[in-house]
């Protein structure tokens, strides 16, 4: 559902420098990552794709 993995080992970042990058807990990335979670805030999104420098709707599986 979303594309953190793939874009975060891009960047060649870990999920905790992605984590201190975004201010998103690891434990939320991991979560979304693993699809043990298929809901999220906007917020959450926003972060992470602003630390990734890209989009919101960059992270969604197309």
């Amino acid at each position: 559902m979303y594309r953190v993995k793939e874009m975060r080992e891009e960047l060649g970042w870990t999920q905790e420098k992605l984590s201190e990058a975004s201010g998103v807990s690891r434990t939320i990335i991991s979560a979304l990552e693993t699809s043990d979670t298929t809901r999220t805030s906007t917020g959450t999104l926003i972060k992470l794709a602003a630390a990734m420098n890209c989009t919101v709707a960059d992270i969604f599986v197309a």
